[in-house]
Order: C-alpha cells, then sequence, then structure tokens
C-alpha cells in the first residue's frame, strides 16, 4: 500500500515561496506520474500540477501556471512543489497523489501540508 507523507507548508505573506515535498513509499514510485491537490477550506480537492514518471512532461492548473513548479527525484521516492508569487487564494491543504490526467490514482492519501498565505 503506498504511504504519502507531505511537508514544507507554512504560513506565508502573499509573494512569498514556499518548497513542498512529498515522500512516497510502498510503490514503485519511479512508474508513475505524480501530483499535487489541493483543498480549500469548503471546497473540493482540486488538482495543482503533474510530473510524469520520466520528467519529461508536467502540466499545471491554470490557475498556479508559471508561478509553481512541479519536480521529482525518482532516487529519492519525492515529489516538490515550487511555489513562488503565491496569492491568499492559494491558501489550501496540499497533498501529492499518483495521478491520471487531473485526476488523483490512489484511495489513499496523506496528511497534507498546510499552506496559509497573508494579504
Amino acid at each position: 500500500q503506498v504511504q504519502l507523507v507531505e511537508s514544507g507548508g507554512g504560513l506565508v505573506q502573499a509573494g512569498g515561496s514556499l518548497r513542498l515535498s512529498c515522500a512516497a513509499s510502498g510503490r514503485t514510485f519511479s512508474s508513475y506520474t505524480m501530483g499535487w491537490f489541493r483543498q480549500a477550506p469548503g471546497k473540493e480537492r482540486e488538482f495543482v500540477a503533474a510530473i510524469s514518471w520520466s520528467y519529461n512532461s508536467s502540466y499545471y492548473a491554470d490557475s498556479v501556471k508559471g508561478r509553481f513548479t512541479i519536480s521529482r527525484d525518482n532516487a529519492k521516492n519525492t515529489v516538490y512543489l515550487q511555489m513562488n508569487s503565491l496569492k491568499p487564494e492559494d491558501t489550501a491543504a496540499y497533498y501529492c497523489n499518483g495521478a491520471i490526467g487531473v485526476r488523483p490514482m490512489w484511495a489513499v492519501w496523506g496528511q497534507g501540508t498546510q499552506v496559509t498565505v497573508s494579504s
């Protein structure tokens, strides 16, 4: 069974940056497209970004395109999300998962990491 542990969230002012990490275990990590998702209070979980297993393809939600960058290190079974030019509307709990298009692959979720952007 896959296990996902997210970290790196925090409180930041608008315009600031954060780097999130997700450590995965229990699966052949390098075989899967990995993604980041987020859920704001009172809203459904939404897709943020994903990166293919071979590094050669990444895609983003329109709301974060040009500000966020997803990357991965298959040797460390870790996927990252560099978030720049943060906005208050980026405030949410952030989660990683396998990705099929813009949908999560697995039913299992980690505990997430909270990102709060103050105006």
